[in-house]
């Protein structure tokens, strides 16, 4: 169970955030009031140990990198007002209403004004404003917000001159081990600076509705509440991803050193339609499937040693308008359970399909509309089906 990078609470007020899989595409702010609090940016003097150090030669520093980002990097202040019950047995008989304000971050896109962050820090927000590295504070404005990849941009009326937009990576190019910081806004600590390394790669975490994210990048790079929507940057000070979630420990206040960014080749595709559209369409078959082995095909007496057993079809779906059989018989083995019966999806566009998170790329590469074409064997009969893909709902199904 993930925990997205909560907001960071503004004043004393607290704003706090907290599969099935149904397979669709692709797959945490600065006018607080009238008192004002000043925090210095911090840059740790003393040299980075070994275990973080970036390489020589064409890697930069920690200091550069720091250097030359983290004037592209911004807090995002969310104003947001919440209805609080009435409750008679502790003073409040009628229902009222409390603004409460956030903290997160977010990085400068381009000369235009576009500024990237998480879906959950604006979610649910009456107003944002966004403070830059010189304490300049605007009003922005919500261009398009995606929760299905939880990603949001944002637009401030500025002068080219006062933006400093980050150069974008290819996150397909990076490696486990690859040296990493985050710059972000920790609690409130403006363009705080911390270092790590990518510890893992093709991680899968839950979307704000509930759809999976694939292709997640892990990161012991320490980010905390008020990182989320900050960029996770290389060695050659390029934003490889955005941080947005972090393994939660036994207590809300634990750290374990692991957190997740979402890719920055998966933001680039978003980004790009949200400022055409203010939105995302993504394409959903609507299956339940389940990866098979060829240990499982044995004991099941499969027809092929690979493949993708569909367990459930949603009705109205686009799976379901192509006629698509779900499975019908529950059976488990060494404590997985397995939907037998139904059809055994084999390739997607004449591509070797073994894995759900194969499907789910390829689905995520069309656009509602589109056709998807499906080898499947029924039994042992093989057959061609077409799909015309669907929209995405806005929340997954069970």
């Amino acid at each position: 169970m993930f925990k997205f990078l909560p907001r960071a609470a503004g004043l004393t007020l607290a704003a706090a955030l907290g599969a099935g899989l149904a397979l669709g595409g692709a797959a945490l702010f600065g006018d607080l009031g009238t008192s004002t609090t000043t925090v210095r940016e911090v840059q740790n003097a003393a040299p980075a140990p070994d275990s973080v150090a970036f390489q020589s030669g064409r890697a930069l520093s920690i200091h550069d990198v720091y250097t030359r980002d983290a004037p592209g990097v911004v807090q995002v202040t969310t104003t947001s007002v919440v209805q609080t019950p009435a409750n008679p047995l502790f003073g409040n008989p009628f229902p009222t209403q409390q603004t409460q304000q956030a903290l997160g971050s977010g990085f400068v896109l381009d000369k235009a004004g576009h500024i990237v962050t998480n879906y959950h820090v604006v979610a649910g927000a009456q107003s944002v404003r966004v403070s830059f590295s010189n304490n300049e504070s605007m009003k922005a404005r919500v261009v398009g917000k995606d929760p299905s990849t939880d990603i949001a941009v944002l637009q401030v009326k500025a002068s080219s001159q006062a933006l400093t937009p980050l150069p974008l990576g290819n996150s397909d190019d990076v490696r486990v081990g690859d040296s990493v910081i985050a710059i972000g806004n920790p609690f409130g600590l403006d363009r705080t600076v911390t270092a790590g390394i990518v510890s893992a790669l093709q991680r899968q975490i839950t979307a704000p509705n509930q759809y999976a994210i694939d292709h997640i990048i892990q990161t012991d790079a320490p980010v905390n509440h008020g990182n989320s929507g900050g960029p996770l940057i290389n060695a050659q000070a390029k934003v490889i991803g955005v941080n947005s979630q972090l393994q939660p420990g036994a207590t809300t206040s634990d750290n374990l050193g692991i957190a997740f960014a979402i890719p920055i080749n998966t933001v680039k595709a978003v980004v790009a339609q949200l400022i055409r559209t203010g939105r995302v369409a993504h394409a959903f078959l609507g299956i339940n499937v389940h990866g098979i082995t060829p240990e499982v095909a044995k004991v099941f007496r499969l027809p092929v040693t690979h493949g993708l057993l569909v367990e459930s079809v949603q009705p109205g779906s686009a799976a379901a308008k192509a006629g698509l059989k779900p499975g019908t018989t529950q059976v488990t083995v060494a404590g997985e359970s397995y939907q037998l019966g139904g059809d055994v999806i084999v390739q997607a566009d004449g591509v070797r399909v073994a894995s759900v998170a194969r499907l789910r790329d390829l689905i995520a590469g069309k656009r509602p509309g589109d056709t998807l074409e499906l080898v499947v064997y029924r039994g042992s009969k093989k057959l061609t089906i077409r799909a015309t893909l669907g929209t995405q709902p806005s929340t997954a199904q069970g």
